[in-house]
């Protein structure tokens, strides 16, 4: 059984899952509250496990880069009082090259393997065939792609800029789109879209997140609209793809 962890700018969310995706019983959630330094996000993880059934391996999708278990950047954890607000310079010194996989593998005691979370989420959905993207729309926005079924290196798509000065994150995340509205939101989605495409020249693109369900608009044929769950599905696949 697996313990799978959806970490999550405004919420964090973990389920128990068999090998074929069978959910063990409910998902555990809490909000996410900040200023979130790691030793609070370890505990607040080992709370919601607490609640669940056994498990003998975790993985986690983290809202940042990450390489080999290891923390290289988490936009939304640096910051004093949550995304948009001003930087924390501790929180940055704190979070920069942080062992989350193995801080996690000792808390729960048992191996854990942590990636981002839209590589995590996209395991879940991608068929294995050609070269397939995936982008989440919640507090930010992710991106992962995969090439045959296989997991490529990560890319921060998301803070490299979009438009008028602002990164994809900024452009249409979720301050984005309180502020703009779904109308005009989507369309700068769609927008996205299109650079996603002529950046990678995927053979077909999953958009999933929270406010996947909020778009207004028909993003074509190669696009297909995933369930937000699958961010804790792909725990399970990830490990397939070690």
């Amino acid at each position: 059984m697996t313990l799978c962890i959806d970490i999550g700018g405004t919420g964090l969310k973990a389920a128990v899952l068999a090998e074929d995706g069978t959910m063990a019983g409910d998902i555990a959630r809490t909000p996410t509250t900040y200023p979130m330094s790691p030793d609070k996000l370890v505990e607040e993880l080992a709370g919601l496990a607490g609640h669940l059934p056994s498990h003998h391996r975790a993985s986690a999708g983290f809202p940042g880069m990450v390489r080999s278990g290891v923390v290289l950047s988490a936009p939304h954890f640096v910051t004093k009082s949550g995304p948009g607000s001003e930087l924390d310079p501790e929180l940055q010194a704190r979070w920069s090259g942080y062992d989350l996989a193995a801080a996690l593998s000792a808390k729960l005691g048992c191996p854990t393997r942590v990636d981002n979370d839209a590589d995590q989420q996209g395991a879940a959905v991608v068929l294995g065939r050609g070269l397939e993207m995936v982008i989440t729309l919640g507090t930010g926005f992710g991106t992962a792609l995969f090439s045959d079924g296989k997991l490529c290196p990560h890319l921060e798509i998301a803070h490299q800029p979009f438009r008028h000065g602002q990164t994809y994150n900024e452009a249409i995340g979720e301050a984005a789109r309180k502020d703009l509205g779904n109308e005009r939101w989507s369309e700068l989605v769609a927008r996205a879209v299109t650079n996603m495409e002529a950046l990678t020249f995927y053979d077909h693109l999953y958009v999933g997140g929270g406010n996947a369900k909020k778009l207004k608009v028909d993003l074509g044929s190669k696009v297909t609209l995933v369930d937000n769950v699958s961010g804790i599905l792909g725990g399970v696949k990830l490990w397939a793809m070690s």
